[in-house]
């Protein structure tokens, strides 16, 4: 008797020690070709998790964060999200690659769990999932800013694009290729490439080959780092123009020297002169060792859009926590951990400010701030 009363009483106080908690996985690259995009997302995350639970947790219960590592591979993430619905999660946060979410996505909407995701590839947010919502621009959102850039401030005619061929860069390739067709801008090198590759030298020769007067690049961040020491080597002197994946921190010290000059659009920058970014980045370079990249953002503001929201709705409630996200504005001055104003649209696609930049000796210099496309 006494055994079976040790076990009720153990069982009882597991369940009790889990109405203290709130469950928050995160499934993400932390090894693999995105290792430097999902480290950065985890460490953001983690930096909020940290304070979060420090001030008391969300509506007084502490946060716990399993990580799971997808290794960049869709069909092991697939089984780490899984993994994580069965632990009963009040969020997903995760994964960053858009191949991995596209397959595992649709398991946390079945499930009704949120997953907050760094994921950029347009059709994401496009597949009527009501539980998927970026912290980051999606493809079809960042797109016309660069474009717009390509047309006024460089006066291009003509085009070369070197893109990653995978969900992310062909949805980038697709939607890139649409918008300088609108704007009369010829493509005239279409150069696919792959995901983890480590020599660009033909490419380069075909880009160069090219003679565009503009060069779009859109891979990851370490093939990024690869392909500009390549274009140093063989004296590209055409613009490279790109996002947040060439631009990166981590691209910049990858890159070395090779990395200066190049520009183009960044939705979220370590370096946006918006004093709260700013003090955020101290923060995590104090914690972490490393200067962070816009993926450190998109961790860090995921997990504080969470608390907000949910102590507006005043409980846990999963299905009411994706309904109130949708269409909300959450501004510094009610969550200083948003860092930005901040904007969700019924497809879980957000909108704030972005920025235009360039690599200046080894640092990415804002140029000029862009306004939210809402206002």
């Amino acid at each position: 008797m006494r055994s079976f009363v040790s076990v009720v009483l153990a069982l009882f106080a597991v369940g009790a020690a889990a109405q203290q908690t709130v469950n928050m996985p995160i499934v993400i690259e932390l090894s693999g070709a995105g290792a430097v995009s999902g480290t950065n997302f985890r460490d953001g995350a983690v930096l909020a998790i940290d304070e979060i639970n420090a001030k008391g947790g969300i509506l007084g219960r502490k946060i716990v964060a399993p990580q799971s590592d997808t290794q960049s591979n869709p069909g092991i993430s697939r089984a780490q999200v899984q993994k994580a619905i069965d632990s009963d999660p009040y969020v997903i946060l995760g994964p960053v690659f858009s191949g991995s979410v596209k397959v595992n996505m649709v398991l946390a909407q079945q499930a009704e769990v949120p997953q907050i995701t760094g994921a950029e590839a347009a059709e994401i947010t496009q597949m009527g999932n009501p539980y998927i919502f970026r912290t980051s621009f999606g493809q079809q959102m960042s797109m016309p800013k660069i474009a717009n850039y390509i047309r006024d401030g460089l006066k291009a005619k003509t085009v070369a694009v070197l893109w990653v061929n995978n969900d992310f860069g062909k949805g980038g390739r697709d939607t890139f290729t649409k918008e300088m067709a609108a704007r009369g801008i010829k493509v005239v090198a279409d150069v696919p490439t792959e995901s983890g590759q480590v020599d660009f030298a033909a490419d380069v020769v075909k880009l160069k080959g090219a003679n565009a007067d503009a060069i779009f690049v859109y891979t990851n961040e370490e093939e990024s780092a690869r392909f500009l020491r390549e274009a140093r080597k063989q004296g590209v002197t055409k613009p490279l123009i790109g996002e947040t994946t060439l631009l990166g921190q981590k691209v910049i010290d990858m890159a070395g020297d090779a990395a200066n000059g190049a520009r183009g659009h960044v939705g979220l920058s370590a370096d946006a002169p918006v004093p709260a970014v700013l003090a955020w980045k101290q923060k995590f370079l104090k914690r972490f060792g490393y200067v962070p990249d816009h993926n450190g953002i998109k961790g860090y503001t995921g997990v504080y859009a969470v608390k907000y929201a949910t102590g507006k709705i005043g409980k846990f409630d999963r299905k009411l926590l994706a309904k109130t996200l949708h269409g909300l504005t959450i501004t510094p001055k009610q969550e200083p951990g948003i860092l930005m104003e901040t904007t969700w649209d019924a497809h879980g696609d957000i909108d704030r400010v972005s920025f235009l930049a360039e690599v200046v000796d080894g640092k990415q210099k804002i140029v000029q701030t862009l306004p939210k496309l809402g206002k």
